[in-house]
């Protein structure tokens, strides 16, 4: 979803589960499914359980709409018998997006703006990523280039 106007998300929920018995490879699956699924944000904690167990904390942001099929695929993909989730809102800053250019192409620039100024600005990676593979150039390289070309 694409916030273009800075404005406060009211009707979302996070909904989390402690699993400690769940391989590494099993909750990057979740993770996708999760994301495919719409998922806003799905993160992982490290967390210590009962008797000193070593755990994992799954975390999911979400839709309101959304958390019965993002509980049916925390469910039926992993160990879990319960999950919590809570009511949340989420404030998010306006969105504007420009191009810079650099020697080796042109990069989108994310730009997050609050009342109307900028306060935060990042390269979209992926651009960066490409520019650096199709030129055999060290990534951080283009991204200097870019700070480079937004402060000039």
């Amino acid at each position: 979803m694409q916030h273009i106007q800075e404005h406060i998300d009211d009707e979302m929920i996070k909904i989390e589960v402690n699993l400690d018995d769940i391989t590494g490879e099993l909750l990057g699956h979740v993770m996708d499914l999760l994301f495919n699924a719409g998922a806003n944000d799905v993160y992982y904690v490290p967390i210590y359980m009962k008797k000193n167990r070593p755990g994992t904390m799954l975390q999911v942001l979400c839709q309101e709409n959304d958390k019965f099929e993002m509980m049916d695929i925390i469910f039926k993909e992993t160990t879990t018998l319960g999950v919590r989730f809570y009511p949340m809102s989420v404030k998010r800053l306006g969105r504007r997006f420009k191009k810079v250019k650099t020697p080796w192409g042109t990069v989108s620039i994310k730009e997050g703006l609050l009342r109307g100024e900028i306060v935060q600005q990042a390269p979209e990676y992926s651009e960066c990523k490409a520019l650096s593979d199709k030129h055999g150039v060290p990534l951080k390289l283009i991204y200097q280039e870019v700070w480079k070309q937004l402060k000039g």
